[in-house]
């Protein structure tokens, strides 16, 4: 007997896979709108009660709406016969576009940059079968080595749960997988038809297009297992070059491989992430967010636990790496890149051991007990370190509530603005991204000025014009300036010595 979706292979079964991530970027009209937040309008606030409530209608999630949707029932009897090569109704109906999404604005097509980036390496399904538990069931192309991917894109604990979404790396790429689980009057599938729809890019700011897509397809296999024509002519319409090891392409079409969440630039940002993402993200945390915002900055391995549905806690990955944007040149080379890894199971245990620097989820509760591969453990919304050194980040100082305070001030001016129509260039995603990378380049331009000085000393004044806490935050200061390699003398006296 088969055991129910794992992220460990089973004993029998062929051997485990891995797989990519989700969308991060930063948005477009952010510099114009924040300016206006920025000027004396921030000081000329709202109705409280009024401007909250716009904040917290904005709260409630077009996010959370993707945790689970509904269920999958079996197809009636006089269900759509074929195979589906033909025709492209597909459940509710296909648009014009299927794999695309796309309206009126994205059919006249995609700016140039964007089609080269928009490529698809490999399409592929997932099956869990009772006897051999998870396995790739078909794939494009066939040669692809999708090992580890059956349990990447079904997350152990899936059976519980009617449908999901889940974002993963494998290699250099990065994988979008929706998971879908229909009741089924048959014994030898135990009652129940999971199934996972997914596919590789080189890049993830652009998999998200594709999420209606994945999810029709997915439905289309539990009601029609093994027709796969709308997948073959997806992939033939998206697929582009798999980079071999050396990240080089093994064609003559380039790659175009989009740089590292830390070496992002404001004005090259995307939004690539779904609406309400920041947002719920600064609800579910609440001043937590500082302590996270910490750990991103100084590179650690952050790992945020949560049972499935997982796809929301994806969102978080990509969040939590948007609080260590710095758009300063020349900033850390030597510094490790912060890498979202999204979700992780048992088997990337070997390839986890090798990394300095991620973010990732997982579901599974064992990586808990596993403490040499994380510096910091996010389970619900309590963050833990086991590394007495840093201990102290864990504790909200006055700065950090100062600084949580200005935050949702601007949340709400922007709230504000956009009810009376005066600002809809930006949005709460642009916000967030941009009070973060404004604060880190802040803290690296005071840090770099001070290095470049005749004393280098950096004094209780210079902490206060960062906006850090001289004593709350003097052991992240010295964490920074370890990891960064900056040379100043901190003359920041230890409460402990006082």
């Amino acid at each position: 007997m088969g055991a129910w979706p794992s992220a460990s292979p089973p004993p029998a079964a062929s051997p485990p896979r891995s797989r990519p991530p989700p969308a991060a970027g930063a948005a477009r009209g952010v510099r114009r709108g924040a300016a206006r937040l920025g000027s004396a309008r921030l000081g000329s606030a709202p109705c409280g009660r009024g401007a909250a409530a716009m904040v917290e209608r904005a709260d409630e999630a077009p996010l959370l709406f993707w945790a689970e949707g509904p269920a999958v029932s079996a197809p009636p009897p006089a269900a759509e016969a074929g195979s589906g090569g033909g025709g492209r109704r597909l459940g509710g109906g296909w648009s014009a576009a299927p794999w695309g999404g796309a309206g009126p604005a994205e059919a006249a097509g995609p700016s140039r940059a964007e089609a080269e980036e928009d490529q698809i390496v490999a399409v592929f399904v997932v099956t869990f079968d009772p006897r051999t538990g998870n396995m790739v069931e078909w794939c494009l192309p066939q040669d692809i080595d999708l090992e580890g991917v059956e349990f990447k894109s079904m997350a152990s604990g899936s059976h519980k749960i009617q449908s999901d979404f889940i974002y993963f790396r494998k290699g250099l790429c990065f994988g979008l997988a929706c998971f879908a689980n229909m009741p089924v009057e048959s014994e030898l599938e135990r009652g129940a038809r999971m199934k996972s729809v997914g596919i590789l890019s080189p890049s993830y700011t652009l998999l998200y297009r594709y999420m209606h897509f994945l999810e029709n397809q997915v439905r289309h296999q539990l009601e029609m297992p093994g027709h796969y024509s709308h997948l073959e002519a997806f992939y033939d319409d998206k697929k582009g070059v798999l980079p071999d090891s050396k990240g080089t392409a093994t064609s003559q079409q380039p790659v175009h491989w989009l740089p590292s969440i830390h070496r992002y630039m404001y004005p090259e940002m995307k939004i690539t992430h779904p609406a309400g993402c920041m947002s719920q993200f600064i609800k579910f945390f609440g001043e937590q967010i500082l302590v996270l915002w910490k750990f991103a900055l100084l590179r650690k391995r952050i790992l945020i636990f949560s049972p499935p549905p997982v796809g929301v806690v994806c969102y978080r990955v990509y969040c939590c790496c948007c609080l260590a944007n710095v758009s300063l040149p020349g900033l850390g080379g030597t510094v490790p890149e912060s890498k979202p890894f999204f979700y992780v199971n048992v088997a990337d245990i070997e390839m986890l051991e090798t990394e300095v620097s991620y973010v990732a989820c997982t579901t599974e509760k064992i990586f808990e007990e596993k403490r040499d591969l994380y510096d910091v453990y996010v389970d619900n919304q309590n963050v833990k370190t086991h590394h007495e050194h840093l201990q102290p980040l864990l504790k909200i100082n006055n700065a950090d509530k100062e600084k949580y305070r200005r935050l949702n001030d601007q949340r709400q001016m922007l709230m504000y603005s956009q009810e009376v129509g005066e600002d809809c260039s930006s949005c709460e995603e642009d916000l967030f991204i941009l009070f973060f990378m404004e604060q880190n380049n802040r803290i690296f331009q005071t840090l770099m000025e001070v290095s470049a000085s005749q004393d280098k000393t950096l004094t209780a004044d210079h902490a206060r014009g960062m906006g850090l806490d001289p004593q709350g935050d003097r052991s992240f200061l010295m964490d920074l300036l370890e990891v960064y390699g900056i040379d100043v003398m901190l003359v920041i006296d230890n409460p402990c010595c006082t």
